[in-house]
């Protein structure tokens, strides 16, 4: 672990947020010192997952915007590096602290959650709140931004959309996912693999990271059939992974070209075996419109299945 983590509290937190292009933000290096990252490291999780990041949780600064933080002696602590550094909004560190892995990242992130709260809870306390009649010259002069923040609040409808998916009757024949709702496909994935009783068979040629990460809290054996095409997971995120959940049983094997379709099959064999049938990638699950289907024959997958367990792989 390394030495100079921050040490979250009020008042460095304060220091560390700057207002640019009118909102409150925090910068890639400070939030990698506080997670104890390298900013190169945390920003490549963030491109890993970047479809979690939309403009308003996360851009990247102008040299007009940086020269302005240089005159505010806000860079000292980025080295003398000349890159382009990456501003994330309050949703877009919150997003940012479900990609970061580890148990640092999570201590620090339940840190950073708790002293948000702090820092509202003064703010109402002492009565620092927008006026009214700010609020609407606000509403006036600023519809497109009302409308903006009416699109990224969360509906009734989502909320219902969302608690549904924690429903045991989830897990209909078809699940029709639209574009963009990769949240629901997340979940969805997540909740089809709690299922597993004693074994979980994917067979999928596009995996990733996340790929993996879906497994993270699964406690029964783990089987992977791809072709790895395009390389989307390498050797060391394979690594990395495997010491970071070294109790997830995991075993590779190859299609040798023979799948299109992608496939999970839990409790191959068993009793309570279920074939799910997927549209696209679980890397990509939610990303466009894709279908996940229940076979309603599992048999049908056996000979499949037999064949391409016969062609091992010891890592991708």
């Amino acid at each position: 672990m390394p030495n100079n983590i921050t040490i979250i509290n009020q008042e460095t937190l304060r220091d560390k947020i700057y207002v640019i292009r009118g909102i409150q933000v925090m910068l890639d290096f400070d939030l990698a010192s506080i997670y104890g990252y390298e900013v190169k490291y945390l920003n490549r999780q963030v491109k890993r997952n970047i479809e979690r990041f939309p403009e308003d949780f996360m851009f990247q600064l102008s040299e007009h915007e940086i020269s302005v933080l240089r005159c505010q002696n806000v860079t000292s602590s980025w080295g003398g590096s000349r890159y382009l550094p990456y501003a994330f909004s309050e949703q877009g560190i919150y997003m940012l602290m479900t990609v970061l892995k580890g148990e640092l990242a999570i201590r620090q992130s339940k840190a950073l959650i708790r002293m948000f709260k702090l820092m509202k809870d003064h703010l109402i306390n002492t009565n620092q709140l927008i006026s009214t009649n700010y609020l609407y010259e606000l509403t006036l002069d600023n519809t497109s931004r009302i409308k903006q923040i009416e699109n990224t609040m969360i509906t009734r409808n989502d909320l219902s959309d969302i608690m549904n998916l924690f429903n045991d009757n989830i897990l209909e024949d078809e699940i029709f996912l639209f574009d963009g709702q990769v949240f629901k496909a997340d979940l969805l994935l997540q909740r089809i693999f709690k299922k597993a009783k004693y074994s979980v068979y994917i067979i999928d040629d596009y995996i990733s990271i996340k790929t993996l990460y879906h497994l993270r809290n699964v406690k029964v054996d783990i089987v992977i059939i791809s072709d790895n095409k395009s390389n989307h997971l390498n050797k060391e995120e394979l690594k990395d992974f495997i010491r970071e959940y070294p109790d997830v049983s995991i075993s590779f094997n190859k299609t040798n070209h023979k799948i299109h379709d992608r496939f999970i099959v839990l409790d191959y064999k068993r009793k309570t075996e279920i074939v799910y049938h997927l549209g696209s990638s679980i890397k990509d699950c939610g990303n466009k419109v894709s279908v996940i289907n229940k076979f309603n024959n599992n048999k049908l997958i056996h000979p499949l299945l037999e064949e391409l367990l016969i062609y091992k792989k010891d890592l991708i």
